[in-house]
């Protein structure tokens, strides 16, 4: 495993991180082999773990806090979010910060985090939903001021809407967040444009989720998948969302070279990338793990393969407005 710098903060965490949502949210999850898969991830060098109460209402950070008590010798960077006060993802610009986050539920929310992880401190608050318009109320920076000299956590992040990661920039260059989380892939590459840079210079730390897509850059999907009832992906991945899904990867496939999967190939693009702290693909099974922790070691993919990953950008919603 190899480990990168988390901007300001100092910390050295692996550059392959663990996203916990499909623990708690994704149907088909087993304690057991959650927690089977969280100890292998810490047996190969992951140290960087992203949950949320949000995950099976704290369901998820219940089972990162007893990683964290059974492994007492290793530091396991903690990081959770706290969930909007309306529950309603992605944040619309129509919300106030009373909407969302206002001080007394940001504070609320800190310590049932912290109680479902059963640690007195975390390292990583982050906003669950996030819009820039709240930087012209201060109020939560206050609160969030407040709650870090308390000791109840070291650091605080943003987590970005979906295909809106201009939506953060002001909070970048405001120096009140030590971190940004948001959607990077092959397919989603508009960070690159505003937010990557500005992150560069104000020494912010990149969390990269959904590196492969929510599922499509695994390369398994068809124009006929299906998931259990209840299951969120059959909303996501509708009919016609599939078919154009499946078209965006089949013209990818041909790029990956030999010895290589379309998995790796997605996480190593991003690895490519300096502006990444960490990534977090969703791991539910030891394999999982084993195989996405391996391309730390293989290293960022050459510039001529990048180059021509970077075609395939794919902007699916309207950049600024």
């Amino acid at each position: 495993m190899q480990y990168r710098r988390f901007g300001r903060t100092g910390w050295m965490v692996s550059e392959i991180g663990y996203g916990m949502w499909g623990m708690a949210s994704w149907t088909g999850s087993s304690d057991a082999e959650s927690r089977q898969s969280l100890q292998r991830a810490v047996d190969l060098g992951c140290n960087f773990f992203d949950t949320a109460w949000h995950y099976g209402s704290g369901h998820s950070e219940r089972l990162l806090g007893e990683l964290v008590r059974r492994n007492p010798d290793h530091k396991l960077y903690v990081a959770t979010k706290i969930p909007p006060k309306n529950l309603e993802w992605p944040a619309r610009h129509e919300y106030t910060l009373d909407d969302c986050f206002p001080p007394e539920h940001i504070e609320q929310y800190v310590h049932i985090c912290l109680e479902n992880l059963g640690l007195e401190s975390c390292d990583l608050i982050q906003f669950h939903t996030w819009t820039d318009e709240w930087l012209d109320d201060d109020r939560w920076a206050n609160k969030i001021g407040d709650l870090r000299r308390q000791g109840l956590f070291r650091a605080v992040g943003i987590s970005l809407n979906r295909w809106e990661p201009w939506n953060g920039v002001r909070a970048v260059q405001s120096g009140l967040i030590d971190s940004v989380q948001v959607m990077y892939n092959i397919f989603d590459q508009n960070p690159d444009d505003e937010l990557f840079p500005a992150c560069v210079a104000h020494n912010v730390a990149v969390i990269a989720r959904c590196p492969l897509d929510q599922g499509s850059l695994t390369g398994t999907l068809t124009v006929d998948s299906r998931w259990p009832e209840g299951d969120w992906r059959n909303k996501h991945f509708n009919p016609e969302t599939l078919k154009s899904v499946v078209a965006h990867t089949d013209a990818l496939k041909p790029l990956v070279p030999a010895g290589m999967t379309l998995p790796e190939v997605a996480l190593r693009f991003i690895l490519s990338n300096p502006a990444i702290s960490t990534v977090i693909p969703g791991m539910r099974k030891a394999k999982n793990v084993e195989e996405n922790i391996a391309t730390s070691e293989r290293g960022p993919l050459s510039a001529e393969l990048c180059a021509e990953l970077h075609k395939h950008r794919w902007d699916r919603k309207p950049g600024r407005h």
